[in-house]
């Protein structure tokens, strides 16, 4: 089966930045709904050194023709040096709702 939507997952320093991308996102149509889930403590390494800070993980919904523009855009509106974009394929979903999504990613509109 080919995914035609996609998850993408990124993290945020605060809920200012992750409204901000999410309005972004949406507003430019690429994507059609971003999650904001505050309250998060992200363990990682960076500089030799390991960190601890609290987050804001953003779940992006899009299709999987918008994911190169999406993780581009992103990449130009977060503060981080290296942030985090994960994509998974959405390999299953209620097909109205991703008929949904497609709908509010279609760039050619």
């Amino acid at each position: 089966m080919t995914a035609h939507h996609s998850l993408i997952f990124c993290t945020c320093p605060d809920a200012a930045v992750a409204g901000r991308i999410a309005e972004t996102l949406v507003e430019e149509r690429l994507a059609a709904c971003v999650n904001l889930l505050p309250g998060i403590t992200s363990i990682y390494r960076w500089n030799g050194a390991v960190q601890r800070d609290p987050e804001v993980l953003v779940l992006i919904k899009t299709t999987s023709e918008r994911v190169a523009a999406l993780t581009d855009r992103l990449r130009e509106l977060h503060p981080y040096a290296i942030p985090e974009i994960i994509a998974v394929p959405i390999i299953e979903g209620l097909p109205d709702y991703l008929s949904w999504v497609t709908t509010c990613t279609d760039h050619n509109d």
